[in-house]
């Protein structure tokens, strides 16, 4: 069953309602600052997260790096 560009067209937006009606309330905070971040901060202990998130980030792109090496090399062989 084809469909119109007219219903392809409504459809998009219909989609795309949502996300804009959701941007919208994510931009209505408040003005202040978190008050954990302003501890965390004070106490020295932000740089503390900041390196265990840089550690979890860097070991997730190293195991994704190692796992397309494996693909790859699997592909490889099958090709052959």
């Amino acid at each position: 069953m084809k469909t119109s560009p007219f219903q392809r067209l409504a459809g998009f937006f219909l989609l795309l309602l949502p996300l804009l009606l959701s941007a919208g309330t994510a931009f209505a905070q408040s003005a202040e600052a978190p008050e954990m971040a302003d501890a965390l901060r004070a106490n020295g202990k932000i740089y503390v997260v900041v390196a265990v998130v840089a550690v979890i980030v860097t070991g997730l792109l190293l195991y994704l790096i190692s796992l397309d090496r494996k693909v790859s090399r699997l592909e490889q062989q099958i090709k052959k």
